[in-house]
């Protein structure tokens, strides 16, 4: 069975406020960079740039819900993409 192939994402927490519920941060994998907006207490991800967007947007979004409470700003984290940039 041929293995699937993978890209490491690594993210950065920029920001992170319990007020309005948001977390800021940016992305980089396979050569890309984006910035992200999550506001967890409604579930809702905005990723920008629109370039390559739809390669990040779904995994980014589970890796958040996995690693929620674990995240603070200024912290440097890593997760695998099932897909090649």
């Amino acid at each position: 069975m041929a293995r699937l192939p993978t890209t490491t994402a690594r993210l950065r927490v920029l920001r992170q406020s319990f007020s309005p519920c948001l977390l800021e941060g940016e992305v980089a994998a396979g050569g890309f960079q984006w910035t992200f907006r999550w506001q967890f207490d409604r579930g809702e991800l905005v990723v920008e740039p629109s370039l390559g967007r739809a390669l990040i947007q779904d995994a980014l979004l589970r890796f958040l819900l996995k690693a929620d409470y674990q995240l603070e700003a200024g912290g440097d984290y890593a997760f695998t993409v099932r897909a090649s940039f």
